[in-house]
């Protein structure tokens, strides 16, 4: 298989048959076996409906249907966890995505890029509670992450399969695939694409999402910080409770040399910090020793693929 498309869907079923339509005769040209990945994600409306009947009349058309709605990461990971294409596209069901510009994409990554990013460069969408928060937070998301691309939250992206299954997907995770991947040596390219005013339904999006991005981001700073050297930013972390709960038990240990009675309330800050900086080097070196046994298997792994390759003369590299 060559090119999975997954699509995840909720309340779209007006755009349904459209976008399958356009997709298929965006890829009718190319000499590609492809499949496509609709993911129902819970939708109240006939989304699930119109989908099967597609899917029954197009072999190449796959349903996944959830009980309730989840979000659109857990969709899009599901749909990427039951792709087989060696390049798997990502895009939107609301028609503001072009599949059109599928083909650019194929061609970009030929170019030896990992991951391919679509760029909005002339977006459809309100400018108040959609273009200036998205400009806001892909500036952050670049100084976070040290990834400056300009459109994080365009769905329509491509992957290579055996980078994008590696990533875990999670919350709104799905806006962070880039940075994510880049940190374990994938490269990144980005492309101009189009963009289309919705056409049926309303935004599933609003402000609310903001505070779901900024914890996302927050957790993805972490794993950029933390993730080579735990034990060292734990450390780092440590440092200030260490320092104060030393004063005051020294504090403490003056005024009973002097004569005073012991100040509890002192004394008691000063064995509390102590606990908390003994808890913080002892979680950092419990991370040290899980990303050090996951260095580990990896080596593991890359041998025994480099063991299995031989025979036939190839070789493979596992990251």
């Amino acid at each position: 298989m060559d090119l999975t498309i997954v699509v995840p869907l909720y309340n779209e079923e007006e755009s349904v048959a459209l976008l399958y339509e356009a997709i298929r005769d965006a890829l009718e040209g190319l000499e590609l076996e492809s499949e496509f990945i609709f993911v129902n994600d819970g939708s109240s409306d006939r989304t699930f409906e119109v989908a099967a009947e597609l899917a029954a009349r197009d072999s190449r058309l796959r349903i996944v249907d959830f009980r309730r709605n989840y979000g659109q990461t857990p969709a899009m990971a599901a749909g990427i966890d039951l792709a087989v294409g060696s390049v798997i596209v990502t895009m939107d069901g609301d028609l503001q995505n072009d599949p059109r510009d599928i083909p650019f994409f194929l061609e970009k990554m030929e170019e030896g890029y990992d991951i391919v990013v679509g760029w909005r460069h002339r977006r459809q969408d309100k400018f108040l509670t959609r273009k200036v928060p998205s400009v806001i937070a892909n500036w952050l998301i670049g100084k976070v992450t040290g990834v400056p691309i300009r459109d994080n939250g365009c769905s329509l992206k491509a992957y290579k399969r055996d980078v994008i299954k590696s990533v875990p997907l999670y919350s709104e995770m799905h806006r962070f695939i880039p940075a994510m991947a880049s940190l374990s040596g994938a490269t990144v390219a980005e492309i101009k694409v189009r963009h289309h005013a919705r056409r049926f339904g309303e935004s599933k999006y609003g402000l609310s999402r903001i505070y779901k991005v900024l914890m996302d981001l927050m957790t993805i700073k972490a794993i950029v910080s933390f993730g080579a050297r735990p034990i060292r930013w734990f450390g780092v972390m440590a440092l200030l409770p260490a320092l104060f709960s030393v004063w005051c038990l020294l504090y403490a240990f003056w005024s009973v040399l002097r004569g005073g009675e012991i100040p509890l309330s002192i004394a008691g800050t000063g064995v509390l910090l102590a606990t908390m900086t003994f808890l913080l080097i002892l979680t950092g070196a419990l991370c040290e020793l899980i990303y050090r046994t996951g260095d580990v298997d990896l080596a593991r792994l890359a041998q025994i693929a480099s063991m299995k390759s031989r025979p036939q003369g190839r070789t493979k590299s596992a990251v």
